[in-house]
């Protein structure tokens, strides 16, 4: 029988030894050392023919591109339910002191008799009288960071600020899809409505059932008429900026995607092996990523694709790719590189002319193109004013034109 010392003994070599047996698995943060790599060619589709013009992109390479990472990455979007309903079961429009509408909505999605519900949270400013543009939040963190009631409020969705510069404030959590959980991020849409795809190397998992759910929000969005959809930005931050990136590859309603460090499996180069690596992920969040993905841990090389063609994916609509200098899990250099070269499709096939720096730009100084945004700012991981109010910015010159 063990005693309680025992336990007390085996308890404190665990913990002692937790520190030692991480430290041998070494990551990479320094640039001399990442390795020599070649990206797949955005411009050439899988029988080898050439892409020049926006119908081959977006009838034969483009479609090919949401497969290849359907396949080996987020695993497939069901795009099929029996039936979708909305409800109002809250709602001030007297919000934030006379300047918000708030509605609280209950999107309910019925397939095979089974249903789950999303709550959509939603402010739209009152000032003006033009259906207004709105930005959805991803939110894999704590609900009090996006409690309707305001009486908690969190820089990571500052919707005051939103609504002072005119736009809807969006959000919704993604425990109502998928919980941010390996033991549990199947209780939900997974298990409920589409419990085939549990048993596929292909499947939706965690990732790509949040996108699903905010794809459901831009079905409501396009029943308000409070509300402009085709002026609508979905924003995510870190796991929720890679699934704001397979939304915005997924669901083209989305006028703007906004990636806010979201890292590896999000908008930075896996082939770079800098910070987070594709193994690293797989191991601590299997739930993320369809199976197949584990087939490339330690061999980044061969993947067919790399996360610059997620990018791409998105055009013509626009994308923002944002990083923190002190963030080197996320790679900032490998983010901006994958948007610089993601964006060549903008550029060479719909003949945007504005072109990002040759070179990682310095700190807070954002550039803002009629098709991509990006900055690097001061500080660590973490969504900030500072970032709402460069999407903000970057979305008043791309509605202006």
């Amino acid at each position: 029988m063990i005693t309680n010392y025992l336990r007390g003994m085996i308890f404190c070599f665990l913990i002692l030894c937790q520190p030692i047996l991480y430290a041998q698995e070494v990551f990479n943060y320094d640039e001399s050392k990442v390795p020599a790599y070649s990206l797949p060619d955005l411009f050439v589709t899988q029988a080898g023919e050439p892409v020049t013009t926006s119908t081959a992109w977006e009838f034969v390479r483009r479609p090919e591109i949401i497969r290849l990472f359907e396949d080996h990455v987020y695993g497939q979007v069901p795009n099929t339910f029996d039936a979708v309903s909305f409800s109002v079961v809250n709602e001030d429009p007297r919000a934030m002191d006379g300047l918000a509408h708030l509605k609280e909505v209950d999107i309910t999605i019925s397939r095979n008799n089974k249903q789950i519900t999303i709550r959509l949270i939603l402010f739209i400013p009152t000032k003006g009288t033009k259906p207004a543009p709105v930005f959805l939040l991803i939110n894999h963190r704590a609900p009090e960071n996006i409690d309707p009631s305001r009486k908690i409020k969190m820089d990571f969705w500052p919707a005051e600020t939103l609504i002072q510069r005119g736009y809807a404030a969006a959000t919704f959590h993604v425990q109502d899809v998928a919980d941010d959980n390996k033991e549990t991020f199947d209780a939900d849409i997974l298990r409920t409505l589409y419990p085939e795809h549990l048993q596929m190397a292909n499947g939706m998992r965690g990732l790509g059932a949040w996108a699903w759910g905010a794809m459901r929000a831009m079905d409501y969005f396009l029943r308000d008429p409070a509300i402009d959809a085709t002026k609508a930005g979905v924003v995510g931050h870190s796991r929720g900026g890679k699934a704001a990136l397979w939304t915005g590859a997924q669901d083209p309603r989305w006028a703007i995607t906004v990636s806010n460090e979201s890292g590896c499996g999000g908008a930075a180069i896996s082939r770079r092996k800098f910070g987070e690596t594709v193994k690293r992920i797989n191991t601590n969040f299997p739930y993320w990523f369809t199976d197949n993905f584990n087939t490339y841990n330690d061999n980044e090389d061969a993947l067919p694709l790399d996360q610059h063609m997620l990018i791409a994916s998105i055009a013509p609509r626009a994308v923002y790719v944002a990083s923190a200098v002190e963030d080197e899990w996320a790679d900032p250099k490998g983010e901006f590189l994958a948007l610089k070269v993601g964006t060549r499709v903008h550029r060479e096939i719909y003949k945007h002319t504005a072109v990002l720096p040759e070179k990682l730009p310095g700190t807070n100084e954002p550039s803002h193109l009629p098709y991509a945004g990006h900055h690097i700012r001061d500080g660590k991981h973490n969504l900030t004013s500072y970032d709402w109010n460069q999407f903000m910015d970057f979305a008043d010159k791309l509605y202006a034109h």
